[in-house]
């Protein structure tokens, strides 16, 4: 890194009048440059009651340590040994005599002291009017100096004085640290010493809170909330916030505080019996940080004191109390030089080359056993990593866009600025990578490397902006992108003359980095561009053009840079620059344009999935209106993609065809999701046994029971003549809508597929005309079908049809609730369906209504419930029905539903049927047989009411399926089927 100029402008601090007073001039904004304390804050606390704190403990540091700094107001600060710190900028003796020497201090850290030769004077009477002539004059103590940096008024200095003088007294020769400061200020200060109630008031609750910081808030030590101290201290700072409390000798709060005071401040477990009330991270840091800053004339902030040296020497007397030691010290130490030259607008160089003198320092802490010192103080990691992070966070921020917050440099260089944060960000971030991560690779290239991608791309991002901007409507956006081409070109020399040569001292290859970077900055505002064109124009032809000049000149800069190196890196970065491969746009064009076309009809499925109602167009085109639009997109792009005159586009249109296929993949799957026919089936009702009628009941029924039954209608029309509307559910009229719809992309996926394979006959194309096909799309649509006509002919039989089929069918007993109703409806339901359904979507429909009204009739024998019960002599009425049940199937339509089809369908049902004709005693050798000859053993399952069974449930109905038979035997009114059940499964009667 090159020399950074030093600047003449160190001084003396004065002994002037406006010194004492506090101007808003004199407090920095820290905000304004957004720089953020790395250590936090503290939420009770503020920066003006922090600095007050803290010349407390530093006034308290060097009054009981014996200095005479504060006691003697002609003594200059006295020391702790050299020995303890070995740093140039800690180590520095106190000096004493009338004239201030050289300082070690600011030696070290390249500071160059003031020029005038007279030393920091006051008047001998203290007060801050003129001089008069004759009256003598005398230089400033470091204490007065640090009274008056820290901007403490006499008045307050004075009350401290005096209230420390008495609450030393009877403690001489006891250690500053083993005082806890506030608590002293509490029991010695007294409202009488100040103006009003009020401002004590204020005061007092300041001590309280700063108690709270230290011991409860931010603890060195582990603490346990519900300590009982910590439960008496918030008794007494609850109180103290409403008013100030009696600090009296006999004041019982403050006995209690104290006690509590003292039961958390000399806790155990730091290995030592020490007090412990301020050296709490970040509390300690916050108070040691207000002490460093009073090294910077407080007027004139960019200077620093050159009684640096005996500050210095004062204020590491606070080290025990704050818990601070060499390491803490040299890294808060380097971040107030830093903080202090970003506050000050970065005016004086000087402030930044001492920074750099810290880190130095910073680092050598850090290499010497930095996991030893951690485990010794856990504070020293989390101080360095902070604010050594913030360094170079801020640092890094600037440097991220140098293009635009330096400038461009003088005589073909950098500025100076932005050597000073390269400086700065690579020291800090080193010294942080180092202790991460053990110091893998090369943290100064990297990290430049970055700086100069980020930035590029950032001002690049600036000239595109104004370039846009700036172009004439009417232009047309090739204008811009070949305008853009040229002053990217002007802007990678413009790098190589002005920031490169600064760059290449910390990075083998920075031209080349930089020309990658605009090369693919312009590449992803190229592939934009030629994202929305969708023909070649001679307006793309010029873009092409530039945009190959642009990446040759970046090439031979990247290969001149990458041949003055011999560092592997200069070769990666070559390898970095994908080129624009300028011969493939019009292969871009075409797979542009697919994805547009693909993305039309995406977004016609979305739509679809949205507003879809599933209402036919018209009665000549029974299909929703989702169906007819993508379809009509297919067959439209399809189209499109024929009439393009490019040869190279057999190599895509297997990417069209299964984009397609995609999209009525998923379309399908819409149409196809209408739940499950489970949804319509009704639950297995529990077995149970029927009950029997005493004889005069049956009497009493077959008397009474036809006298109430609903007359039959009359065949040959009358009054008593019903014909029954269909019972097709709105629903269920839906699903059929559905079903149209499967089979017109079916119709219509032979009509997309025709062009494309002439087209890749035509073109030779063997191979793709062998691929080009919508067989998922086909299969998929299938399997929809059936299970969409499934779904729709279980919701007919058992939701629409459920009052005259299930609900209705052999209620009570067979004879008076025969078929016929059941029939009479199920022909009207199926007419309805036939004038609903296009011609395709009839045979699969019809077929499905059969299987599930053939379910139906089962589940009506086997789960018919409580109000369902069957004696031997119902079998040949219920054969009879069932008889009609299957003709009803076989006179449907013209032949909808093969007779073969009907007859294998209806074979379980028939056997189910033909046990009904069979005895109770034949019943229950055919179950045990059954049973014992089961797969699944002997297994007991426990139903609704209880009991338990040896036949698992099932819904698969059979002759040889032993729950089928013991449904026959549950449903079988007679005696030996009762004590059967009754013996053998403790079944209970029907409620």
């Amino acid at each position: 890194m090159g020399t950074m100029g030093h600047h003449q402008r160190s001084r003396s601090a004065s002994g002037s009048p406006s010194a004492t007073r506090s101007s808003n001039a004199t407090e920095l904004d820290f905000a304004a440059v957004d720089l953020e304390c790395p250590f936090g804050g503290i939420d009770a606390l503020g920066a003006v009651e922090l600095r007050e704190t803290a010349y407390e403990i530093f006034f308290m540091s060097c009054r009981s340590s014996g200095g005479a700094a504060a006691s003697s107001p002609g003594a200059r600060g006295g020391g702790a040994s050299e020995g303890e710190v070995s740093s140039p900028v800690a180590g520095a003796g106190a000096r004493g005599g009338s004239a201030v020497m050289s300082s070690k201090v600011k030696k070290a850290l390249g500071l160059k002291p003031r020029r005038s030769a007279p030393t920091m004077v006051r008047t001998l009477s203290q007060n801050s009017g003129p001089v008069s002539p004759g009256r003598t004059r005398r230089p400033m103590t470091s204490a007065e100096i640090m009274r008056q940096q820290m901007r403490v008024t006499e008045q307050s200095d004075a009350r401290l004085r005096r209230t420390l003088m008495r609450a030393v007294v009877g403690q001489v020769g006891k250690k500053p640290d083993s005082i806890v400061l506030p608590l002293e200020l509490l029991r010695q200060l007294k409202p009488s010493e100040f103006t009003d109630d009020e401002e004590y008031h204020q005061w007092q609750f300041r001590q309280i809170k700063l108690l709270e910081a230290g011991l409860l808030l931010h603890p060195s030590l582990p603490l346990d909330r519900l300590h009982a101290a910590v439960l008496r201290f918030r008794e007494v700072m609850r109180a103290t916030e409403i008013r100030a409390i009696d600090t009296g000798k006999g004041s019982d709060a403050m006995r209690v505080l104290t006690n509590a005071v003292h039961a958390l401040a000399w806790r155990p477990g730091s290995g030592s019996d020490a007090c412990h009330w301020a050296d709490g991270y970040p509390l300690n840091v916050l108070l040691y940080v207000s002490l460093l800053r009073t090294v910077f004339d407080h007027r004139e902030p960019t200077v620093v004191l050159d009684e640096v040296d005996e500050l210095l020497e004062l204020i590491k007397k606070t080290w025990p109390i704050l818990g601070v030691g060499r390491a803490v010290h040299n890294v808060c130490f380097a971040w107030v030089f830093f903080q202090q030259y970003v506050v000050t607008e970065q005016a004086e160089p000087d402030l930044a080359s001492a920074t750099l003198a810290l880190l130095a320092d910073v680092a050598a802490d850090a290499k010497q056993g930095s996991r030893e010192s951690q485990s010794r103080d856990p504070v020293y990691a989390k101080v360095l990593l902070s604010a050594l992070g913030k360094m170079q966070e801020w640092s890094e921020k600037r440097l991220l866009d140098y293009h635009e917050r330096y400038e461009r440099g003088t005589g073909g260089t950098a500025t100076e600025g932005m050597e000073i944060l390269l400086s700065l960000a690579l020291a800090a971030g080193k010294i942080v990578a180092d202790r991460e991560y053990a110091g893998t690779g090369n943290f100064t290239a990297d990290r430049v490397d970055y700086y100069i991608r980020c930035s590029m791309k950032n001002i690049f991002t600036k000239i595109l902006e104004n370039g846009m901007g700036e172009a004439d409507p009417a232009n047309d956006p090739g204008v811009v992108l070949t305008r853009l081409a040229r002053e990217t070109e002007q802007l990678a020399m413009f790098e190589r003359t002005n920031f490169s040569p600064l760059l290449r001292r910390l990075h083998p290859a920075p031209i080349a980095v930089a020309a990658v970077t605009l090369h693919g900055c312009f590449g992803v505002v190229l592939r934009e561009y030629l994202g929305k064109v969708t023909i070649l124009t001679e307006e793309l032809v010029r873009v092409l053009h530039s945009a190959n000049r642009l990446e040759k000149a970046l090439a031979q800069m990247t290969a001149e840079d990458a041949a003055d190196c011999e560092d592997d890196r200069a070769r990666a970065v070559v390898g970095d620059m994908e080129p624009y491969e300028v011969e493939a746009v019009v292969m871009s064009l075409l797979k542009a344009w697919m994805d547009d076309r693909l993305r039309i009809g995406s977004d016609c499925l979305l739509r679809a999935k949205e507003t879809e109602s599933w209402i036919p167009k018209s009665k000549e085109e029974p299909f929703p209106a989702s169906a007819i639009e993508l379809m009509r997109l297919s067959r439209a792009t399809i189209d499109e993609f024929s009439d393009i005159p490019a040869t190279a586009k057999d190599d895509v249109v297997q990417a069209l065809v299964d984009g397609l296929d995609s999209i009525f993949q998923d379309y399908i799957s819409f149409v196809a999701s209408c739940g499950s026919k489970q949804t319509y089936v009704p639950p297995l009702p529990a077995l149970t046994r029927c009950n029997q009628d005493s004889g005069f009941f049956r009497l009493w029924k077959k008397a009474v029971l036809p006298s109430c039954q609903a007359p039959e209608a009359n065949p040959r029309g009358g009054a008593s003549q019903h014909t029954p509307r269909p019972s097709i559910s709105r629903g269920t009229q839906r699903l059929y809508v559905r079903l149209n719809t499967l089979h017109y992309v079916l119709t219509h996926l032979q009509a997309i597929e025709e062009p494309l394979s002439s087209l890749s006959s035509a073109s030779g194309g063997n191979r793709v005309a062998t691929s080009v096909n919508f067989d998922r799309t086909r299969a998929a649509a299938q399997s929809a079908v059936s299970h969409v006509a499934e779904v729709a002919a279980f919701r007919l039989i058992f939701l629409d049809s459920r009052h005259s089929f299930y609900q209705g069918l052999y209620i009570r007993n067979v004879v008076d609730t025969r078929i016929r109703p059941v029939l009479r409806a199920l022909k009207q339901n199926l007419s309805f369906l036939v004038s609903v359904l296009v011609d395709h979507a009839q045979p699969v429909a019809v077929r499905e209504v059969m299987k599930a009204s053939f379910q139906a009739f089962l589940m009506v024998l086997l789960a018919g419930g409580n109000d369902r019960t069957f004696t031997r002599a119902d079998h040949g009425m219920v054969e009879e029905d069932f008889r009609s049940l299957k003709r009803a199937f076989c006179t449907c339509g013209e032949g909808l539903v093969p007779e073969d089809v009907v007859v294998q369908e209806a074979e379980a049902a028939e056997g189910v049927v033909e046990l009904m004709a069979r005895s109770t005693e034949h019943l229950i050798t055919a179950f045990g047989a059954a049973t014992s000859e089961s797969i699944a053993g002997v297994r007991e399952y426990e139903d609704s009411d209880g009991g338990t069974t040896h036949v698992p449930p099932t819904r698969q109905w059979g002759p040889a399926d032993p729950n089928t038979i013991l449904r026959v035997l549950c449903h079988r009114d007679d005696e030996a089927a009762n004590q059967f059940l009754k013996r053998t499964f403790q079944l209970a009667k029907r409620r």
